[in-house]
């Protein structure tokens, strides 16, 4: 019961780290070239929901990567 914990509070700190980490770069981006006048509330939105879909795939593939080399001790 104590690896499940652990590998939910892992997968949870995964997460925030990484949807963080990635509305840090995506805010480097100039984007209000492509920004309507009167729709910036919109585009605000969308770069968030951009910023959670990216951060949680990648989050899901380092977690994967990370269960994936633990699992390989029951390959021999």
């Amino acid at each position: 019961m104590v690896s499940i914990g652990q590998t939910a509070l892992v997968g949870i700190i995964s997460h925030i780290i990484f949807i963080l980490l990635t509305w840090r770069m995506l805010s480097a981006i100039n984007l209000e070239p492509f920004i309507r006048k009167g729709k910036v509330t919109e585009a605000r939105m969308l770069l968030i929901f951009i910023t959670f879909v990216i951060g949680s795939g990648v989050s899901n593939f380092f977690l994967q990567i990370v269960q994936w080399s633990r699992d390989l001790m029951y390959l021999f």
